[in-house]
């Protein structure tokens, strides 16, 4: 004998509540208690009930599917930023369809796009973007959110959230600066991205003066130790920013070699604030992104677009928090 699958009506029954509060719930939707949220979400447990997606799908005209065009990369920032983002779908009863993009990828951006409209995506979240020598435009009526600034993207729906990435900038040179340093040199990211392109921005705001030059990096731990060796051998260089953490660390290990103490002699400040930061010899300076309330923001605006088109959701830049360790200090 086969047993029959657990319907609403059941949960609802275990419950203690409307089949449409069940509904309400299994959706995602608010201004539900929380308490009868869990109580409801425990007797679908015990039941093993599940939701029937495809008759969700045919009676809303909606998958609850959410696409995410990422960059193929395993820094911290965009691993962090994928993780949150699914974490935080689930939450809300969406799942996520995600396409990644690799450096020299003809298609780009607008491929992985195209690719996510033809599955049929409620919206679109753009990870980290990057500049591919041309606009982006979303031409379906669909809500698309860009965690980070990303000039050219037009189209019905954009929605640009996250971090101010010149105000991490401003933060990390003007920690220096007040410090008693004179001037601050760089370590930029690499300038096909526009938060890189944001850091440098805002370096050179904080100076407000003609800026010192500065050198690219890639994000890698390797690009900061190369870039470590040219400035170690500058004594005029007493205070470096750099554009994240992991050029930082190779950074301080190209100091170490080439004899230059931090902070004695150079004081140093990255920005993300990864895990391995704080146990670096020195530890590191640096300006900490909140990801999870980044993330949680920017779906929160994306999910009131997709629930009430045409809604204005308004949003702010979300704040960069310095935080202030042993590899940092006033100049000789």
């Amino acid at each position: 004998m086969v047993r029959r699958r657990p319907a609403g009506t059941d949960v609802a029954s275990r419950a203690g509540v409307s089949q449409k509060t069940v509904s309400r719930v299994m959706n995602g939707e608010p201004y539900v208690k929380e308490e009868v949220r869990l109580r409801v979400l425990q007797a679908a447990q015990e039941l093993g009930y599940r939701r029937n997606n495809a008759a969700r799908t045919l009676t809303s005209g909606r998958t609850r599917r959410i696409g995410v065009v990422s960059l193929g990369s395993p820094l911290y920032g965009p691993a962090s930023t994928l993780i949150e983002l699914e974490r935080g779908a689930r939450s809300t009863g969406y799942s996520l369809s995600v396409v990644t993009t690799f450096e020299g990828d003809p298609s780009g951006v607008a491929g992985a796009v195209e690719s996510l409209l033809a599955e049929g995506v409620d919206g679109i979240v753009l990870s980290e973007p990057i500049d591919e020598g041309e606009n982006v435009r979303v031409d379906a009526d669909l809500p698309v959110l860009s965690l980070g600034n990303f000039p050219g993207l037009t189209g019905p729906g954009v929605v640009i959230s996250g971090a101010d990435g010149a105000e991490a900038g401003r933060v990390a040179t003007r920690h220096l600066l007040d410090l008693g340093h004179e001037t601050v040199h760089h370590v930029a990211g690499p300038q096909r991205w526009w938060a890189a392109r944001d850091r440098l921005a805002g370096w050179q705001q904080a100076l407000q003066k003609k800026p010192q030059e500065w050198i690219e990096g890639d994000w890698s731990p390797e690009s900061g130790y190369a870039a470590g060796l040219r400035l170690a051998k500058r004594p005029d260089v007493t205070a470096v920013f750099v554009a994240n953490d992991d050029m930082a660390i190779g950074l301080l290990a190209a100091m170490r070699e080439a004899g230059r103490e931090v902070p004695g002699d150079v004081s140093v400040v990255g920005l993300d604030d990864i895990p391995t930061a704080a146990y670096q010899w020195p530890p590191l300076t640096t300006v900490r992104q909140d990801f999870v309330t980044m993330v949680r923001h920017g779906l929160e605006r994306l999910l009131r677009q997709i629930e009430a088109p045409g809604i204005a959701t308004p949003g702010h830049p979300e704040p960069v928090h310095l935080v202030v360790r042993r590899s940092t200090a006033r100049p000789r």
